[in-house]
């Protein structure tokens, strides 16, 4: 690493270095990264040797109390190491940006609409915990309780590359509250994840090619339901991908919003197209319901979450549906380094 950085700093004091800028800012964005992440492990390292050192002192002394700290010093750094390790898989061009995540709650009625919501409050949760942004930019209500679909954004360092790994079908096993019975239930609900484009990536969209449609926002009523037809909804005729957002208060800002979300699905379906392993990514085109799940939620008869394609599980149920979702999301990403993950689900 440290030979790759010297090139590039070798080849940046050329005189012609800046007559390909476009080159030259590649290369500069590419050394600065592989300095971050060689200043990083040189930290873990010196680190790890002031651990050990303290650690012979104090076995040596027999402080129980330094070791106690050490262990936990020494855990910290742990996840730390972790951390950075995942980091420098997220490779991919996307990784790095943010992202566009849709929920839609799939069979199981008002059952499958309300686990979309739990799904909707596990995910606010965690990005909180991470120090992410999200916006609501459309939501549709259950019929009786929950949600039927949602779209919200998620901003943040890399907020694409550790969102990804949630694409799919979870599948939600319990005691129904909507039950007088009190009979167990299974609901299922997809989640599609999408990089958010900005203004560097262009995609060209012809107006023509577009169906725009103003409608009235719905809401719960009262004195916040809009009386103006400020919704936005858009159909791209060629591909037939239909977007919307009505959480903004002006129709123009909807608009943009919407537009936004469309170039992410668009930039999402060229992605796709330029994967050579489409038959990995047909693997999660399938529908909302039984055997296709990624990943199990079981809250009766015991408790349990199970990822079914790495088989982590965490028996405490409760905690991951309050956000603590990193452990499944790590272990998916760094099981599945050799292989593009889709930059969407199979439900739209």
């Amino acid at each position: 690493m440290e030979l790759k950085i010297k090139d590039m700093e070798m080849l940046s004091l050329k005189n012609d270095f800046w007559d390909d800028q476009a080159n030259a800012r590649e290369i500069l964005q590419k050394k600065t990264k592989l300095t971050e992440k060689l200043n990083n492990w040189k930290r873990f390292s010196n680190h790890i040797s002031d651990i050990e050192n303290l650690q012979i002192i104090a076995l040596q002394e027999k402080d129980d109390q330094v070791l106690s700290d050490l262990a936990d010093e020494l855990d910290q750094l742990n996840a730390l190491v972790r951390q950075d390790e995942l980091k420098m898989m997220l490779a991919s061009e996307q990784d790095p940006m943010n992202a566009i995540i849709s929920i839609h709650a799939g069979a199981g009625g008002t059952e499958a609409q309300d686990w979309a919501e739990m799904l909707l409050r596990m995910y606010l949760r965690w990005a909180e915990k991470k120090g992410f942004a999200t916006k609501i930019i459309d939501s549709l209500p259950g019929d009786e309780a929950g949600i039927k679909s949602v779209t919200f954004t998620l901003e943040g360092e890399y907020a694409y590359g550790y969102a990804k790994a949630e694409i799919g079908i979870h599948r939600l096993v319990r005691i129904s509250p909507f039950d007088a019975s009190a009979r167990r239930h299974t609901s299922f609900a997809s989640v599609d994840v999408y990089p958010e484009v900005d203004d560097a990536i262009i995609i060209d969209i012809d107006e023509k090619e577009l169906r725009i449609d103003t409608f009235r926002a719905g809401g719960k009523g009262g004195q916040h339901v809009n009386k103006t037809d400020s919704a936005v909804r858009i159909t791209h005729l060629p591909t037939g991908i239909v977007v919307q957002c009505q959480n903004e208060r002006s129709q123009h800002k909807n608009k943009s919003m919407a537009m936004k979300y469309l170039k992410s699905r668009l930039y999402e379906m060229e992605l796709q197209q330029r994967n050579d392993k489409i038959s990995e990514e047909n693997k999660l085109k399938k529908d909302i319901a039984w055997g296709s799940q990624i990943r199990s939620y079981v809250l009766h008869p015991y408790k349990m979450v199970k990822d079914h394609r790495t088989n982590l599980e965490n028996g405490n149920a409760n905690r991951v549906l309050d956000g603590d979702i990193d452990d499944f999301i790590q272990a998916y990403l760094m099981n599945n380094t050799a292989h593009q993950i889709p930059a969407g689900s199979s439900q739209s």
